[in-house]
């Protein structure tokens, strides 16, 4: 009978991980990449405690989720020549085969929209929509721009922004009515109609410029480049103010939920430095650690930074305006997402 206990103990650290029952998916999960570890973690967002870690490729930069909660999906880049987007279950907590998207080469950006996964293609100089009910790219467009890098799709997909770091230059692609065009006969071809097409407005901010933020309202995008450069798009007028910030290698950009603040991260000083939207004045700025990517909580108020050279995530208290914690989720952390339940 003694033995009896320590029989269970050995045959339970014998069980392979696929038997053993996976942990209850959460009705909100924080999603995170470790570059090292080739893995995404799913975090509870009350406790930050891992809990579950699922494999993804050999270069994993960017994750997104589906609309509700039940799929993950994770860009593998390869310096623009890679092409596999990996697809996890957040139900059962496995990986899914993955999305070849060649011959759109060096997917990066992702967004979920309108039930679809909108990403772009560094190695390709484009953006793309892949269906996952048919299981295939169904809309793709150029850009004409050197590494598309992030990518910003509207609620209603009619707008699309992106960041093109090697051109300097953010797009901004809109479906428009297109009246047909006469041609030289002055006689226009049976059956021509007005149609919907995009249009692309290119808007010079800087080389190098890389993380972006759109407004709630969605009349601004502000982005930064290496050399502090703040560009403040103005969406209706397709024009750019800029600032100068005096932070060096600042990297990735967002706006707090509440619209009042806008956080921009250095990636090789560690600061953070936070500015007051409406005056775009400096109002503080703190050490955090070097930050490559930045997600911000709408439900607890707090911003997560991905310190990618610090192998930590930083937490910041967006009240406080102030570190309240750190997340271990492997080595060089990047991407990050929030995997959010339909109730």
């Amino acid at each position: 009978m003694r033995c009896k206990p320590f029989i269970a103990v050995c045959l339970l650290v014998a069980m392979p991980s696929w038997l053993m029952a996976a942990p209850a998916p959460m009705p909100r999960a924080l999603l995170a990449i470790s570059k090292v570890e080739h893995t995404l973690s799913v975090i509870d967002p009350d406790t930050l405690k891992v809990v579950a870690r699922l494999p993804v490729g050999p270069d994993p930069h960017e994750v997104v989720a589906s609309s509700d909660g039940t799929r993950a999906y994770v860009s593998n880049t390869g310096y623009g020549a890679f092409h596999e987007i990996d697809v996890l279950d957040l139900d059962r907590f496995k990986a899914l085969p993955p999305i070849d998207t060649r011959p759109l080469l060096g997917p990066h950006g992702l967004a979920y929209v309108q039930n679809k996964l909108w990403f772009t293609a560094q190695g390709a100089q484009a953006i793309a929509r892949f269906d996952p009910s048919l299981g295939k790219v169904d809309w793709m467009m150029g850009t004409g721009q050197n590494t598309t890098h992030m990518i910003h799709v509207a609620p209603d997909a009619k707008s699309i922004y992106t960041t093109n770091v090697d051109s300097g230059t953010v797009s901004l692609m809109r479906e428009v009515m297109v009246q047909p065009t006469v041609p030289p006969t002055g006689v226009l071809p049976a059956g021509a109609k007005p149609h919907l097409d995009w249009r692309q407005a290119l808007v010079t901010v800087g080389q190098g410029a890389e993380g972006f933020d759109v407004s709630a309202d969605g009349r601004e995008l502000w982005t930064a480049t290496p050399t502090g450069t703040l560009s403040v798009v103005d969406l209706s007028s397709s024009t750019a103010t800029r600032k100068d910030l005096h932070l060096k290698c600042a990297h990735r950009v967002g706006i707090t939920p509440d619209g009042k603040h806008v956080l921009v991260a250095s990636v090789s000083t560690g600061e953070l430095v936070v500015l007051d939207r409406q005056t775009r004045r400096e109002v503080k700025r703190l050490t955090v650690g070097r930050g490559a990517s930045l997600l911000m909580d709408p439900v607890g108020n707090r911003a997560f930074i991905a310190c990618t050279p610090d192998n930590t995530i930083v937490v910041v208290d967006l009240n406080s305006l102030e570190v309240s914690g750190h997340l271990d989720v492997g080595g060089r952390p990047d991407g990050m997402a929030w995997a959010v339940r339909e109730h």
